[in-house]
């Protein structure tokens, strides 16, 4: 029985409101994916939950979220962009650490669009060998990561609160579904549930009780709207003891009953 209901092999370029077709919660939500995810902001603002900690967003903004990295991104309305999907397992030479990175060059600026519409251009063509010829931008893209990671001043010294959660948001990505408490969570990275919770809540602005919960969410309405798995298994695939606490928990969360929720959300693959 298959729960990943999202994966593609393809490179793909989004827009934003692709992205969150079936609701805002495609993003907002703490979730992490099978994919390299590259989010280029090109106007607005807004927020995101990045390696441990909460960023803010502005135009031309570039982020990237390594493979299986928690993240969240919150946007305002008049907010604009593209997000580059590639799949794990090129040969590509990318960023192993999520990055976050405020491009004020107008020129560096024009670089990356012009790269993410040639890569469009591909997309759009279904040419022979389309794919081939968006790994070779995705190539450059590579390129102009590096080369502005190599520019961007140093940050401060890292605390050890951010320390603490970025090993909490790299738990909730491989454990968010095993059915345990946050206080389990809190006692597995060798902290108390109330230290844990401080924490969080300095770093990312959220507890990290709803951290857990979000996470929980997000893969409870991806599997609702992208897949037909009964309501039993879903409940037993993320970490609950039965289907009634699980309806109770999606009711208390949305405010629909599981069913609804299946029903209000309809989850096109190729948006993802």
């Amino acid at each position: 029985m298959a729960f990943n209901p999202i994966e593609s092999p393809l490179i793909r370029l989004r827009s934003l409101a692709q992205m969150t077709q079936a609701g805002h919660w495609q993003l907002e939500l703490p979730h992490d994916r099978s994919e390299h995810a590259l989010i280029w902001l090109t106007r607005g603002q807004g927020t995101a939950l990045l390696d441990g900690a909460k960023v803010g967003l502005g135009a031309h903004n570039a982020m990237f979220v390594p493979s299986r990295n928690l993240m969240a991104v919150s946007l305002g309305r008049q907010a604009l962009g593209n997000v580059l999907l590639i799949p794990p397992g090129t040969a590509l030479t990318l960023p192993e650490a999520p990055l976050h990175l405020r491009i004020l060059d107008g020129t560096i600026q024009a670089e990356l669009t012009s790269l993410f519409d040639a890569i469009l251009r591909e997309q759009a063509s279904e040419r022979p060998l389309s794919q081939s010829a968006m790994l070779a931008y995705c190539g450059l893209v590579g390129i102009w990561l590096r080369r502005n990671i190599e520019t961007t001043p140093t940050s401060r010294r890292e605390l050890a609160s951010r320390r603490l959660s970025r090993r909490y948001f790299t738990q909730l990505t491989g454990s968010f579904s095993d059915g345990g408490s946050m206080a389990d969570h809190a006692a597995s990275l060798g902290v108390t549930p109330t230290h844990l919770t401080r924490v969080c809540k300095a770093e990312t602005g959220e507890t990290a009780a709803s951290l857990l919960t979000g996470r929980i969410l997000h893969a409870a309405h991806q599997l609702l709207g992208a897949t037909e798995v009964p309501m039993q298994d879903i409940a037993r695939h993320l970490g609950f003891g039965s289907a009634a606490y699980f309806t109770t928990f999606i009711q208390q969360h949305t405010g629909q009953s599981p069913r609804e929720l299946r029903r209000s959300i309809q989850i096109d693959p190729a948006s993802n």
